[in-house]
């Protein structure tokens, strides 16, 4: 009875080609929305964790600017001052720590031979390159010895390089800063651009002392960067690293810290959260499609079942019970929708390849929303099929016969 069942649902979809494509078509799209939605969220969320992983990971960025003791916020860099004392008494405290540095930074106009660029110039320390996750592309990093002497060598991003030196090697060449001459000693790999929308290769680094001392003539650090050991030790690193920047700034039980320190674990934690929430979203969006579908299912089974009156009363007739014309219905109803759910996986699938091509969009294909979309699919025929089902199995034989 199955076989016979699932025969005559496919010889019933041949018959009436149009009517079974337009029943099929919004299955079809509900699928292959579902599946593309969910793909371009899931792009969304390795979009924010590529673009943080390359800011570091498992970091702690600790600038100055707290709360006044009236409890107003100050601004960014505002009130006490963070000292290179202070990432060293961090280094030796603090523990948990695979690594830290110091920084400075503002923008300069840059010179080389005829060409003159405007970039970010960052003074710090020689650790910072590992923490940040800087790969070199030619050339060296300047060292301890460099920081040492305030060397004036600075090492160039993608952006600078292509911009100051365009079809040159720059490494061993001169450019200027502030009016300054520096060597360049090496070129970074290009990184991109950040979650924020920031070019990460359009800087320049040069030493912390040289920045302080040569550049800017200061003696305080703009921002100190932790980096934890693991993602289970950080939230302990950031409570010992409070503790020992209160103790040096001899702020009292009570009052409000003089800096602040961003969590880059938890921003990540956030975001990851907000993303999590617009996937939910689109595939929530994409589902009334399926939906849609599933109407469209149960109002051509009705259609069948009225133009089939006949045939049902002549089978009731022959000996077939309510559970074999019940059968008979919702096989027609599950076929259309697994063969709706796999080609509108085709369909999805090849779209989130489109998006991803055509728009640049990050895509990524998951394969249990791939399986939850057709089976949710099958749910939706059987569910639309069950009440044409049994409106055509309660079918009076005598009724049927004389229908006309």
């Amino acid at each position: 009875m199955l076989n016979e069942s699932i025969k005559m649902a496919l010889d019933g979809m041949v018959s009436n080609k149009l009517r079974t494509f337009l029943t099929l078509l919004g299955i079809i799209i509900g699928v292959g929305a579902v599946i593309a939605m969910v793909s371009l969220g899931f792009g969304v969320k390795e979009n924010i964790k590529d673009n943080i992983s390359k800011l570091g990971s498992n970091l702690l960025m600790v600038s100055a600017g707290g709360r006044t003791a009236s409890g107003a916020r100050l601004a960014a860099g505002e009130g006490a001052r963070l000292t290179f004392e202070d990432m060293q008494a961090i280094e030796k405290q603090v523990d948990g720590i695979s690594g830290i540095s110091a920084s400075v930074n503002t923008s300069y106009q840059l010179v080389a031979g005829n060409q003159n660029w405007t970039s970010r110039v960052e003074g710090t320390t020689p650790s910072n390159f590992y923490i940040q996750n800087y790969e070199l592309d030619d050339g060296r990093l300047f060292t301890e010895r460099d920081m040492n002497s305030r060397a004036r060598v600075c090492v160039i991003g993608k952006t600078v390089a292509d911009n100051l030196f365009p079809g040159d090697d720059p490494v061993g060449q001169i450019m200027r800063i502030k009016k300054a001459p520096f060597q360049v000693i090496g070129v970074l790999k290009s990184k991109g651009s950040s979650g924020m929308g920031m070019d990460q290769d359009d800087i320049v680094i040069i030493p912390l002392t040289t920045a302080q001392n040569r550049m800017m003539g200061i003696t305080h650090v703009q921002r100190i960067t932790v980096q934890a050991e693991n993602e289970n030790v950080i939230n302990d690193v950031q409570a010992e690293v409070e503790q020992v920047l209160r103790t040096r700034h001899k702020i009292k039980e009570g009052d409000y810290d003089d800096f602040t320190i961003s969590n880059m674990a938890a921003i990540m934690d956030t975001m990851m959260e907000t993303a999590n929430s617009i996937t939910l979203l689109l595939g929530c969006i994409a589902a009334i499609s399926l939906l849609v579908g599933g109407i469209g299912i149960m109002n051509i089974m009705l259609v069948s079942v009225t133009e089939r009156t006949r045939e049902i009363g002549i089978r009731k007739a022959l000996g077939a019970t309510y559970n074999n014309i019940l059968l008979q219905f919702l096989i027609e109803a599950m076929v259309i929708g697994v063969v709706g759910g796999f080609v509108g996986v085709a369909l999805g699938v090849g779209a989130s390849y489109g998006i991803s091509h055509f728009a640049g969009w990050n895509t990524v294909i998951s394969w249990w929303a791939i399986v939850i979309a057709v089976v949710f699919s099958v749910g939706i025929g059987l569910f639309f099929g069950i009440y044409p089902a049994r409106k055509a199995a309660l079918l009076d034989p005598i009724d049927a016969l004389r229908y006309e």
